[in-house]
C-alpha cells in the first residue's frame, strides 16, 4: 500500500483549521438556541440525538463536498457517502450529546481524514470552550485556544505510581465485571469527558484514558492527534484502535502495557 505523502499535510490541515473556526462561528450564530431531542433507541435505552447534531453534520458535509468533492464521507447521523477515493472523512457532529443536552460545555465536533482506512489528520473542536485540538503531521499536534496556538505533547516521563487516570464505563461494563478490575477503579480519580479527556492526555494533563464502546467517529479523529503528541492507543485487548470499541489511551508504552494487563479480566 502506498503511503500518504507528507507534503500534502498542509492542504488538509489548513482546511481543518478553518473548519474549526467556521464550526465555532456556526454554533454561536445559528445553533446556540433551542433544539429538539429524540432518542435513537426508542425506549430500549438512551442514545440522544438533537436537531443540532444533524445541523452540524450537514454543515461539515457541505464544507467537505465544496473543497474535496470526490472524497468519501462517513458521519454518525447520515451514514456513508461512497466513492472510489482513497480519502474518507469521518464525522461525529456532536461528541458528547448528553453533555450538549444539559448545557455542559465539554461536547465537541470530531472529524478525521482517513487515507486508505488509516486516520492521518484529526480535529477535536470545542465551540463553547472556544478551543480546538489538531495535528498538522504525524509528529506535530497543537491546541488552539482563543486563537493562540501551542504545540502539545503527552507526559512521557510519568511513572505508574504518579499516573493520572480518567475513565468512564457509562453503564457498558457491568458491576460484576468492574469488580474484576479493583486496581483500576481505585486509580480512577479524574473526570472523563468524552473527547476532552483524550485531548487532555495529548496535552499532558492526564496520563491514562479508558473508555467503552467507542464508534469509529468517536476515536478516529483522536488517533492522529494523540499519536502526533507522542501517545499510545489500542483496544483493551491490544488491537489497533482504528477498530474502535473499548479504548485505552496512554502517555507512554510502559504504563500502556501495565494497564493492558490490569484490563485483561474484562478485555474479552
Amino acid at each position: 500500500m502506498d503511503q500518504f505523502k507528507s507534503k500534502n499535510y498542509p492542504i488538509y490541515a489548513n482546511f481543518l483549521n478553518k473548519l474549526a473556526k467556521d464550526l465555532t462561528n456556526f454554533y454561536h450564530s445559528k445553533l446556540n438556541r433551542t433544539f429538539k431531542v429524540s432518542n435513537k433507541l426508542k425506549g430500549k435505552g438512551y442514545d440522544p440525538v438533537t436537531t443540532s447534531d444533524k445541523a452540524f453534520e450537514k454543515f461539515i458535509r457541505s464544507k467537505i463536498k465544496s473543497k474535496f468533492p470526490s472524497h468519501q464521507i462517513v458521519g454518525e447521523e447520515f451514514g456513508h457517502t461512497k466513492s472510489n477515493s482513497d480519502f474518507t472523512w469521518v464525522i461525529d457532529p456532536i461528541d458528547g450529546t448528553r453533555s450538549f443536552v444539559i448545557g455542559n460545555p465539554t461536547w465537541s465536533n470530531l472529524i478525521s481524514l482517513n487515507y486508505k482506512g488509516n486516520p492521518i489528520l484529526g480535529l477535536a473542536n470545542f465551540p463553547v470552550l472556544k478551543k480546538y485540538y489538531i495535528n498538522h503531521s504525524d509528529k506535530a499536534a497543537y491546541v488552539v485556544n482563543n486563537g493562540k496556538r501551542k504545540k502539545i505533547s503527552v507526559n512521557k516521563k510519568v511513572s505508574f505510581k504518579d499516573v493520572k487516570v480518567a475513565a468512564a464505563f457509562h453503564g457498558w461494563l457491568s458491576l460484576d465485571k468492574q469488580k474484576k478490575i479493583p486496581q483500576i477503579l481505585k486509580l480512577m480519580q479524574f473526570p472523563c469527558s468524552d473527547a476532552l479527556s483524550y485531548s487532555h492526555l495529548a496535552e499532558g494533563r492526564v496520563d491514562i484514558v479508558i473508555q467503552c464502546s467507542n464508534k469509529i467517529w468517536d476515536i478516529h479523529p483522536i488517533i492522529p492527534i494523540v499519536k502526533a503528541a507522542g501517545g499510545h492507543l489500542s483496544t483493551w485487548d491490544n488491537r489497533d484502535a482504528v477498530n474502535a470499541g473499548n479504548i485505552l489511551v496512554s502517555s507512554n508504552k510502559t504504563i500502556h502495557n501495565k494497564f493492558l494487563k490490569l484490563l485483561k479480566p474484562v478485555s474479552k
